[in-house]
């Protein structure tokens, strides 16, 4: 038995806010963005909570499918609606599903890698057909947009995959990891994105830039070698969206050419658990990434967590 991502879907809120906006909130320019991150613009939800969005996800990779059939919801993200339900379970009730498992889980920005480990290991052990994994993220709510270092850098919105039970091996591979000594370099204090308190990110950027490709690099050599896959057999990388220059040093430290990497984070900066699978739906809605292709996908986070996975579409 094998277990196969057979649908994308995604979705981001309306609203943008581009670099040349942010010139006019704090003391940046579009050049300094541009030059140092890759980033033009993001969306940012103006009401819309994480499970909204989320939910609008799935629905785009259902493609007018019931849910019913699902058996499990599982949503990464670090911005929840609240603290309890869970933004899986408000999700399966909005579609109108009552009989799934259905929980969250906090990884941060590799929050979805872990969302499918989690997802195919309860695949493989128990008599569970199909599942949703989701990365939904509204981190605008925990952002000060008084700090030119944290609030150019993020954006919001979602992202989802159908994994079914096959006959064909679709998800390979995985590496996963965390070290918790790094946590004092990227955190948020206490959060749920509906909470009116200010709890805002934290971050010391230069520390987390040299930890994030180093743990990245690390980790997509190790899934590299466990599968037995080396780094030209791989169609396309999507990566984290969280810096291009980021993504550059991975893909480099790889072998990777450019016209195997899947970048979008000019478009919607850095949404977090959400940036993986929006990014592998545009791949696919744009015929970047097809059936039987071979991609790699790696991410890290704070905590620090970081995680790797290799999926044959």
């Amino acid at each position: 038995m094998g277990i196969k991502i057979v649908a994308t879907g995604s979705y981001v809120p309306n609203k943008v806010l581009t670099n040349f906006d942010l010139e006019k909130m704090v003391e940046t320019s579009d050049e300094w963005i541009t030059t140092r991150t890759g980033i033009k613009e993001r969306r940012i939800a103006e009401s819309e909570t994480t499970s909204e969005m989320a939910t609008k996800a799935v629905l785009n990779a259902l493609s007018g499918k019931s849910a019913e059939d699902i058996e499990l919801f599982l949503t990464a993200t670090a911005t929840p609606d609240m603290f309890f339900p869970s933004t899986a379970c408000i999700v399966q009730s909005n579609l109108k599903n009552k009989k799934a498992l259905a929980f969250d889980i906090s990884a941060a920005c590799t929050g979805f890698i872990y969302g499918l480990y989690v997802a195919d290991s309860i695949m493989r052990s128990k008599d569970i057909k199909k599942s949703i994994v989701i990365g939904a993220e509204r981190f605008s709510k925990i952002l000060n947009w008084e700090d030119r270092t944290t609030c150019i850098l993020f954006g919001d919105g979602a992202g989802a995959v159908v994994l079914e039970q096959s006959e064909e091996e679709g998800i390979l591979g995985f590496d996963i990891g965390a070290d918790g000594s790094y946590g004092d370099l990227l955190y948020v204090e206490s959060v749920g994105s509906n909470s009116e308190p200010p709890h805002y990110l934290y971050m010391k950027g230069n520390e987390v830039f040299k930890v994030a490709v180093r743990t990245m690099t690390d980790s997509a050599k190790r899934v590299l070698e466990k599968t037995g896959i080396s780094a030209d057999e791989i169609s396309m990388l999507v990566p984290h969206q969280a810096n291009v220059r980021i993504i550059d040093a991975v893909a480099k430290r790889l072998g990777i050419k450019n016209d195997k990497i899947f970048i979008n984070l000019n478009r919607y900066g850095n949404t977090s658990a959400a940036s993986i699978p929006i990014a592998l739906d545009e791949a696919v809605r744009e015929g970047k990434v097809k059936k039987g292709d071979l991609v790699l996908m790696v991410a890290f986070g704070g905590g620090f967590t970081w995680g790797s996975c290799i999926v044959r579409l």
